[in-house]
């Protein structure tokens, strides 16, 4: 009977103990530890120069400003601004290289991976910076979601891209709420390349795509009404011909093509028009990525492409990015971060930008 007594003794002791030592730290816990109790996400403060530049918005097949005059885009593509300031190349400077081009817009590739490790708040601060410098610079932005892949089934080219839908609805969730009402940000390029890779990533049928596509739009438009969603089509964003008969469900949009030399073979105009440059006729249509080393397309099956693609581009009215105005990936426009000395690319898309290719 004593040893019960003793054992019961000293459990009663432990359980104090621990109840105490469980008090104590609650006590230690402040209020507001719990995520819950986190108070919400500031505003970004009020941009006094969002409205610097003219609104870009959509009237029937083209591009206009607030007069209602036609609006021709040409500008470069850059690199991931993630890229750009861990070499210490994320600065105005290189915004003011890009206007010597010739450039009214700038395309913004933004890599899900350096979205998700840098993290949102912090990425959005880049970006901030780019609008800024481009704004005193004069020049439209395309905000680009920078993935190749099918976003269906969630399978992409290679570990840079690879996202989810829920990724990509929150990125154009956060994007459309922080830019809504800034006529810099001028386009949101939904996705870079939708592929399946001739079914090494999967399948996915257009109805498929296209509801990806209006489910993002009418999420973006929740938030902007104003900025305008781009939409590519398959084959890498090259071929538009889908839209012959299921065109995406939404107003005052624009669809985008990347036509590389390399998608057809001569003679390219015939297959232009039947792959993309059909869509014109009813939409604003803009070819947002294409280039080339300039040793590739001065000789042999692909001669004359640069000469062909800018003029085949410039008597349609569609508007232009060049791809990529960069040292370090290719096919890079300029040879050195030192002096930003042209490559034969770089040099091409400066005279094309300058209305001196094409005419």
């Amino acid at each position: 009977m004593k040893y019960l007594v003793r054992l019961l003794m000293i459990a009663l002791v432990f359980l104090f103990t621990v109840t105490n030592l469980y008090a104590e730290q609650k006590k230690e816990i402040k209020v507001g530890a719990y995520w819950w109790n986190q108070p919400p996400k500031e505003k970004p403060p009020e941009n006094p120069h969002k409205k610097v530049l003219p609104l870009i918005s959509v009237k029937g097949n083209e591009f206009i400003n607030p007069k209602g005059e036609t609006v021709i885009l040409r500008g470069l593509a850059i690199a991931d601004p993630d890229k750009l300031e861990g070499q210490g190349y994320w600065n105005k400077k290189h915004f003011e290289e890009v206007k010597k081009m010739g450039a009214n817009i700038v395309r913004i590739p933004v890599h899900p991976i350096a979205w998700r490790e840098r993290t949102p708040e912090v990425y959005l601060k880049l970006l901030d910076g780019a609008v800024k410098w481009c704004t005193e610079l004069k020049m439209y932005i395309i905000i680009d979601w920078h993935s190749i892949g099918n976003l269906e089934m969630e399978l992409f080219q290679d570990p840079s891209y690879n996202t989810t839908k829920k990724e990509t609805y929150g990125f154009w969730r956060t994007i459309a709420d922080h830019f809504k009402g800034n006529n810099t940000v001028a386009f949101y390029e939904i996705f870079n390349e939708p592929t399946h890779r001739f079914g090494l990533l999967g399948s996915m049928t257009w109805s498929e795509w296209k509801k990806i596509n209006e489910d993002i739009i009418n999420l973006i438009r929740a938030y902007d009404k104003e900025t305008i969603p781009l939409v590519a089509g398959f084959d890498w964003a090259y071929d538009l011909n889908h839209i012959h008969y299921n065109p995406i469900n939404a107003e005052r949009i624009a669809y985008v093509s990347h036509p590389y030399y390399f998608k057809r073979k001569k003679p390219w105009e015939p297959k232009w028009d039947e792959n993309f440059g059909f869509a014109k006729g009813q939409y604003p249509v803009m070819a947002t990525e294409f280039g080339f080393n300039l040793e590739n397309v001065e000789e042999g099956e692909n001669k004359g492409y640069g000469e062909a693609i800018i003029k085949y581009l410039e008597e349609r009215g569609i508007s232009w990015v060049g791809w990529i105005f960069d040292a370090d990936w290719n096919p890079k426009m300029f040879k050195s971060w030192d002096n930003y000395e042209l490559t034969g690319s770089g040099e091409f898309f400066k005279k094309a930008l300058h209305g001196k290719v094409g005419k």
